[in-house]
């Protein structure tokens, strides 16, 4: 049983991550092994205390010598589920499943949209996990949605497993080269009644396939757990950082306005703090 579960490897989640690891709490930190995509990719930082001007890429470097510096490691794996179990979490991550005795989410604002339908069907023909559920659907037509060329190997892992597979890339030059797979145009939605049957692409085309898997960059707070109070695309926090399910907290950019790093970085150590007291109460 872990101390902390953290999910984002973003200035909050580092911060967080770097104090509980000062304090000796056990902790498993999923994420990029990349760090932050957003601080690599910002030209130039001006406004984060002590660094003076830095690219985006010089600090996220900085970041990831710290990290290192202390022994924190990533598990570079997308967390699909948390499950409340009582006094602790249950956390699926890929195939693993992990325990936790609090939970921080640091996941940024996900931005992905889901298809309309998606939501109602997860867990009956809309999966987010290739390795978790591919197997089910050995020798059947699956429609696949990959976001990002990082998720082409599962889409490879799906199409050995499935007898046809429909994907949809929102990008171009996709890698993925097998006889079953038939690229499509964007999906819109997908339907059913008690499991999902088709999905609907933007021309109107209707495909009737057994499952659909979503391979996305991160997977919505609310669809992660679903009791979670949110306001719009934020989680809801208090001044502590927690949210509304206990033991469960939350920093960064994923809880509101503004979007900086001195802001995310403050809520993460909030966060730890809140996590630690939290913690010797129970």
């Amino acid at each position: 049983m872990l101390d902390t579960a953290i999910i984002g490897t973003g200035p909050a989640g580092l911060s967080a991550a770097i104090n509980l690891k000062l304090h000796d709490k056990s902790v498993v930190w999923f994420g990029s092994a990349h760090y932050s995509d957003k601080v690599e990719k910002s030209e130039k930082i001006a406004n984060y205390p002590g660094m003076g001007y830095i690219t985006g890429a010089e600090l996220n470097a900085r970041f990831a010598d710290h990290a290192r510096e202390l022994g924190l490691t990533v598990e570079d794996r997308m967390v699909t589920n948390i499950m409340p179990a009582g006094d602790h979490f249950m956390l699926l991550a890929e195939n693993e499943v992990y325990e936790a005795k609090t939970v921080l989410l640091a996941t940024g604002v996900v931005s992905a949209r889901t298809f309309a339908g998606e939501t109602e069907l997860l867990g009956r023909g809309v999966s987010y996990c290739a390795t978790c559920d591919g197997f089910l659907h050995r020798g059947k037509t699956i429609a696949v949605f990959c976001a990002a060329p990082r998720y082409e190997h599962e889409v490879t892992y799906l199409a050995n497993l499935a007898a046809k597979v429909y994907l949809y890339t929102p990008y171009k030059d996709c890698a993925v080269d097998a006889p079953n797979v038939e690229k499509i145009a964007p999906i819109r939605a997908v339907t059913g009644t008690e499991r999902l049957s088709a999905v609907t692409l933007f021309d109107g085309t209707e495909i009737a396939v057994d499952a659909l898997f979503c391979l996305r960059n991160a997977v919505a707070p609310t669809t992660l757990l679903p009791s979670l109070a949110v306001d719009g695309a934020h989680i809801v926090v208090d001044r502590a950082q927690q949210t509304s399910i206990p033991g469960c907290f939350a920093a960064g950019d994923c809880t509101g306005r503004p979007y900086q790093l001195a802001k995310a970085v403050g809520e993460g150590n909030v966060a730890a703090h809140s996590i630690l007291e939290y913690l010797a109460e129970k």
